[in-house]
């Protein structure tokens, strides 16, 4: 079966014809602003030629001939995340709140653990969990850059594990694999290697995942489940495969022009690249029958290590614990039985007996740490270079910054600002 064919069962000649010459098209690209970094305003007047996204606050779409955010100082030091305008909604419509617990589960690169993040002001706690550990590296490197605390990152197939977690989660983000048709736009391989047989190979996928996600989702909770796919087979035919096996109903998505609804099965919305400036995608919220709880083992007290390291008063999390040599720290503690934890909280850094060393993620986090130093832009380009800096400053450790924002912890011993960025982050920057 051929792919414009067999969209047929629900697009009418006009619709598929409008949708082949948008996948011809240039992609969009769009960015959310870390608003713990850098407002509106002041994104505004460094870009000043961006465009509102359609629906969600503090997101702008660019042309990348115009401004090459991914490469902007400001990019690196965790000012704004660089997403995909459509992979934008999910999160949003899910709407997460401060104290909730978050299981995104099939995360990588992280981007809709990242916007539930923001959503949640770097508060309550989300799981952002991924099958593949080596696609689990790049959620941590954008954990890291933007200074999130509240995500714990985990690689564990959740098939063999969902049990005990039954009816545990407040949210769940299901952005489940798929056949990719969505980014034909973004990827000529897609094109090539697309199939009928490759489509219902993945729904029998999409049904487990949705079946065993349902169940980990706590009463009154509320679950997204997305896809990259135009085909119904892989989104309204996997949503009704739950609401025939399942007490659960849907949240009815306010409507909007941009959205494509299926006339003959109303569950969800497609984002058509047709109407929506944004790759393909397929949205349907879920909500499991009852009233909301709070969970009971949300509850933790200030611990010894934050007394003890009186630095960390106004910085760290409620709950802080000790890993090896290593501290952590993050909002609440919750259930973690069966993971594989790759980073739990934000990471405070390595304990001697005087001192704590302090780590980049904890840099990138820390609101109120002094003393500071605020670099200029020929500074910053030779510190980023891997240079230390000729600066007398009183000993001991210190906050380096650019533009107001933290970039890294270091050490001065009086004459000599050392440099403590990762070797890996070393490199050219561009204003």
């Amino acid at each position: 079966m051929e792919f414009f064919d067999h969209l047929s069962s629900y697009l009418s000649k006009q619709e598929i014809d409008d949708l082949n010459k948008a996948l011809s098209e240039e992609s969009k690209r769009a960015v959310l602003l870390n608003l713990a970094k850098m407002n509106d305003e002041k994104f505004l007047s460094l870009y000043p030629e961006v465009t509102k996204h359609p629906v969600v606050p503090h997101a702008y779409i660019y042309d990348k001939n115009k401004y090459d955010l991914g490469k902007s100082i400001y990019h690196e030091l965790g000012c704004f995340y660089i997403q995909e305008p459509s992979a934008m909604i999910p999160s949003y419509l899910l709407s997460p709140r401060k104290g909730d617990i978050v299981l995104d589960l099939c995360a990588a690169p992280g981007g809709k653990s990242v916007q539930a993040s923001f959503l949640m002001e770097n508060q309550g706690m989300i799981i952002s969990n991924d099958l593949s550990r080596s696609r689990c590296s790049a959620i941590l490197e954008n954990v890291e850059r933007l200074g999130l605390g509240n995500i714990t990152i985990t690689n564990n197939d959740f098939s063999k594990i969902y049990h005990k977690y039954l009816n545990y989660f407040d949210h769940i983000i299901l952005d489940a694999p798929c056949s990719g048709s969505g980014m034909f736009r973004k990827d000529d391989k897609m094109i090539k290697d697309w199939s009928y047989n490759k489509v219902i190979k993945f729904q029998e996928v999409q049904k487990e995942l949705i079946m065993y996600s349902y169940q980990m989702l706590k009463p009154g909770g509320t679950m997204v489940y997305s896809t990259c796919s135009f085909s119904k087979e892989e989104d309204e035919d996997v949503v009704s495969y739950l609401l025939e096996n399942s007490d659960a109903t849907l949240v009815e998505i306010e409507k909007n022009p941009l959205f494509y609804v299926n006339k003959d099965n109303p569950l969800g919305i497609h984002l058509l690249p047709s109407i929506f400036p944004g790759e393909g995608h397929y949205i349907c919220v879920i909500k499991k029958p009852g009233v909301l709880v709070a969970t009971k083992d949300k509850e933790s007290k200030p611990d010894a290590y934050i007394n003890k390291y009186n630095l960390l008063i106004n910085n760290a999390y409620m709950h802080t614990e000790k890993y090896g040599d290593f501290l952590f720290s993050y909002p609440f503690e919750i259930k973690t039985e069966g993971l594989n934890i790759i980073r739990k909280g934000v990471k405070i850094g390595q304990i001697y007996p005087q001192e704590i060393r302090f780590d980049y993620h904890f840099s990138r986090f820390a609101k109120d740490f002094t003393p500071y130093f605020e670099l200029d832009f020929t500074e910053l380009e030779r510190f980023y270079r891997g240079e230390t800096l000729p600066l007398k400053l009183a000993k001991g450790p210190v906050m380096v910054k650019y533009d107001g924002i933290n970039i890294v912890i270091t050490k001065s011993d009086g004459n000599i600002l050392k440099n403590s960025l990762p070797k890996g982050l070393r490199k050219p920057i561009n204003k």
